[in-house]
């Protein structure tokens, strides 16, 4: 599975996408208490560095 970038939920949880290296099916997971502020962050805003990883990611939702 390879992070895509980051959702937050109506309830203000934050969530990663994920997608299949194998299949590219993509998955939802939640963040956890333990994961690195910083890659999150870094995750976060990697849309806005690469437009056609936010394009690829919407359509296929």
């Amino acid at each position: 599975m390879d992070a895509l970038t980051m959702s937050v939920r109506p309830d203000g949880e934050w969530m990663i996408i994920h997608q299949c290296c194998t299949c590219d099916e993509l998955s939802v997971n939640r963040i956890a208490g333990d994961d690195n502020a910083m890659a999150l962050v870094r995750l976060a805003v990697k849309p806005l560095r690469d437009n056609s990883l936010a394009h690829r990611v919407l359509f296929q939702l």
